[in-house]
């Protein structure tokens, strides 16, 4: 661990509070804005699409968010700052999406603004949040204190819809603006309370100062990017990602057409799944943090693990396709749910891990550079996963065969990223202090290793 103290529990929570408000602005931004452009003001979908893909670009950034916390040695003042440009981008967005009601090219110049602003400042706080839960953290409670700080999200995510929905009703603009503006203002007073003397301020001696050579961000990448299992771990984190996303434009309107489920049938197929992620990342986060068998508390088990059974329950999708009715469609899903939060849980716990293994103060430049696959991962699977149904449904003739077809190439992604998560073995953490080196190896390998 570093020097400094591990969070407890309550500290842990806190952190969650700040993924909360960050989740809060960002779910406004891409559910209801979306909503407002395409129904409201009758917009093509492909431009709250383009958006919302743009703020995944700009994510690209993240690696260099990474290294300015490493060289700070504070990872509070980015998260602050992020949440400042974040909840900034949020209100500009309500208004850009104003200006479109009597100005669509303008509104729509803004709004491209708006979400640059949104990617950047969910790169530079999310990315810093990540260094400090990698850095505070105790080895063994990194699955569960992932499962507390995600699910806090997913409840940001949930509150904000569900209020901000209430009030915006009846709907007009001027409404949308205020609902934005107090989001963001919960929002950041929220996550600055939760900061407040959670991180000790950490001043550098004169004689540090001096012997630390001065490093650029090009130099710090490419003395990370040399790390096998940085490298490994990316390709990891792009292709499970990819699998992840890639199903989530087209598991509805799959199960419309194979199963002529009813729009309203098709959202509570849409909630089973969401239940089976949240059942398991809290199992997950269980298991790792209680059990006291090796390989039950193995971050590295339950990744590979979650890989294979998505893949399967990928591949049980393919059969329902070919089968129809007679198949357990929704337990599929289910399971589906269960495998995918399962995995991304110890895959962002293995991720926490292996911050801090190799060389000292570069855990911001590794979060980043994965933080950086997993936007653009996610950023191109609901690109992808569309664009591959309807080449499909164009060759083959057959909506539901092509729905099917890429299932498998999800499933085959599944499968791959389980193989290399295999190969991805924990080394220990290089120190100036041999003994803590040791005890960090030992805890390590105690614990199981991560993926």
């Amino acid at each position: 661990m570093s020097q400094q103290s591990t969070l407890s529990w309550f500290g842990i929570a806190r952190l969650g509070l700040v993924q909360a408000s960050l989740g809060a602005v960002v779910v406004l931004t891409t559910s209801v804005l979306n909503r407002v452009m395409v129904i409201e003001l009758a917009l093509p979908a492909l431009l709250p699409g383009l958006l919302v893909a743009m703020h995944y670009l700009v994510q690209f950034i993240r690696p260099r968010m990474g290294f300015g916390s490493d060289q700070s040695g504070r990872s509070t003042p980015w998260i602050q700052g992020g949440m400042i440009v974040l909840a900034s981008g949020g209100v500009l967005a309500a208004v850009a999406v104003a200006l479109m009601s009597w100005d669509v090219t303008w509104g729509i110049a803004l709004a491209f603004l708006a979400f640059m602003m949104i990617g950047l400042g969910v790169s530079a706080s999310g990315t810093a949040l990540l260094v400090l839960l990698a850095k505070r953290v105790d080895e063994k409670r990194k699955g569960a204190a992932a499962s507390c700080v995600w699910l806090m999200m997913i409840f940001g995510f949930a509150m904000t819809a569900g209020i901000s929905g209430k009030l915006l009703d009846p709907f007009s603009f001027e409404r949308l603006m205020m609902v934005s503006f107090g989001v963001s203002c919960i929002a950041l007073v929220l996550s600055f309370t939760a900061l407040y003397g959670l991180e000790p301020k950490h001043f550098a001696t004169s004689e540090q100062k001096r012997a630390e050579p001065k490093l650029r961000f090009r130099e710090a990448l490419a003395e990370v990017w040399q790390e096998s299992r940085v490298r490994r771990f990316t390709v990891f984190v792009f292709i499970s990602m990819l699998a992840y996303s890639s199903q989530d434009l087209i598991l509805e309107p799959f199960a419309g057409t194979a199963f002529s489920l009813t729009p309203g049938e098709t959202t509570s197929l849409s909630g089973l799944q969401h239940a089976g992620v949240l059942c398991g990342m809290l199992l997950c986060g269980f298991v790792t943090s209680r059990s006291k068998n090796a390989n039950l508390a193995s971050l590295r088990i339950w990744t590979v693990g979650g890989c294979i059974a998505s893949s399967l329950a990928m591949l049980s999708l393919v059969m329902s396709g070919l089968v129809g009715p007679g198949w357990p469609f929704f337990s599929t899903v289910f399971i589906l749910g269960v495998s995918n939060g399962a995995f991304s849980i110890a895959a962002i716990g293995s991720m926490m891990q292996f911050a801090g293994m190799g060389k000292e103060r570069r855990e911001g430049v590794r979060m980043g550079v994965w933080g950086a696959a997993q936007a653009i991962a996610f950023g191109l699977g609901g690109i992808l996963g569309t664009g591959a149904s309807d080449l499909a449904r164009y060759l083959l003739g057959d909506p539901v065969t092509a729905y099917a077809l890429v299932f498998f190439i999800e499933a085959l992604l599944f499968m791959g990223a389980a193989i290399l998560s295999f190969y991805i073995r924990p080394i220990e953490r290089i120190s100036k202090a041999p003994q803590a080196n040791s005890a960090m190896h030992g805890n390590l390998i105690s614990h199981g290793g991560s993926s």
